[in-house]
């Protein structure tokens, strides 16, 4: 199932010291030029940021890049201990390839912690971060409170193991038919927007999107170890969900930045899976019955993951930077496609400002 191109934006391939990467580009028409970068979340890849990229006006130039394993960029292993840093680094070495310094950054979900670590490593190279339904500063299951403190040393509930096997393996089988709770497409409309019927005419492109990801103990979702802690196994060391396990990830750091470039926060306030109620959240699950065995909130809570993004963001304008919530109320966790003016509106907002 082909990912189709929009008229308007072209593909190409950049070689880089890291990976070889498949670009986006929307280039602008007039100048002077300003530059957004776009970096997808799990289970997709740049070409969901199209219509976005096609919106903006002439002045911009727009590039959404796939990260490995995802579209039709390079697959290499994903060292999940890094947190999210091979992606992080992956990108800055697109920049690099393409001659450029500071851009505008946008992330969506995972991309939203991709974004943040280049920040947090490297602030010199953002102009303005852009936050899309983003993963919490401290990653995504297994921590409590706005601080993000951990429930277990391990990770326990959290990483490649908490993946539901039957939708890898419908991605690996290219299941683009399926429309129950576990196919891709099922997972999209139920999951990535709040308005399906919206997306009705590209749906099949945004399907076709999410089976690029490359599946795999490296991969999606990567791999596991059995844990003494409920539910039965931690987080491994290797793939995708694992970068985003406690003990891997943690960008809350941004608010000792000597330099804070502006952050805009873009949520939707229906979004299924970046939550303070997520159920992609395996202690969400076990609260509600879903998973039985459950330990109860003093031992396995759910993570309440906006409070978290909010108060990281708090004290980082608490300590001189500047940032601004937006929360969509019709919006799932894709803003740019269920509210797509407001979404674009919002960004040009923000970047006008530097």
């Amino acid at each position: 199932m082909p990912v189709t191109l929009f008229d308007g934006i072209v593909a190409r391939t950049v070689p880089t010291a890291r990976y070889t990467a498949n670009v986006l580009e929307r280039p602008a028409t007039t100048e002077p030029a300003r530059t957004v970068v776009f970096v997808h979340g799990n289970v997709s890849s740049a070409a969901f940021y199209q219509p976005t990229m096609l919106a903006l006006p002439p002045d911009v130039r727009a590039l959404a890049i796939d990260l490995r394993g995802f579209g039709d960029s390079e697959t290499l292993p994903v060292d999940a201990t890094r947190g999210l840093r091979d992606f992080a680094d992956d990108v800055l070495s697109v920049l690099d390839a393409l001659g450029l310094d500071a851009v505008h950054l946008v992330g969506w979900s995972m991309g939203g912690g991709v974004v943040s670590t280049i920040l947090l490593e490297h602030p010199e190279r953002v102009l303005t971060l852009t936050l899309e339904a983003p993963v919490s500063p401290y990653g995504f299951g297994g921590t409590h409170g706005p601080d993000g403190a951990r429930n277990d040393a391990d990770g326990a509930g959290t990483g490649g193991g908490g993946a539901n096997p039957d939708f890898v393996a419908r991605l690996e089988a290219q299941d683009a038919d399926g429309t129950d709770q576990t196919s891709p497409r099922g997972v999209y409309r139920a999951a990535y927007v709040a308005k399906p019927d919206l997306q009705a005419a590209h749906e099949d492109l945004w399907v076709a999107s999410m089976l690029t990801t490359k599946t795999g103990a490296d991969n999606y979702p990567g791999d596991s170890v059995p844990s003494q802690n409920w539910p039965g196994f931690a987080a491994g060391t290797r793939g995708v969900l694992n970068t985003m396990a406690p003990q891997y990830f943690d960008v809350s750091g941004i608010v000792d930045l000597a330099v804070k470039p502006p952050i805009l926060w873009i949520h939707g306030e229906k979004d299924a899976i970046v939550s303070d109620g997520s159920f992609f959240d395996l202690n969400m699950l076990g609260q509600v019955g879903v998973i039985p065995g459950w330990p109860g909130a003093e031992v396995a809570p759910p993570q309440p993951m906006k409070v978290q993004t909010r108060a990281v963001l708090d004290r980082y304008r608490a300590n001189g930077g500047a940032s601004t919530e937006v929360a969509l109320p019709e919006a799932g966790h894709a803003p740019h496609l269920d509210e797509p003016d407001a979404f674009v509106a919002r960004l040009l907002e923000h970047i006008a400002a530097v």
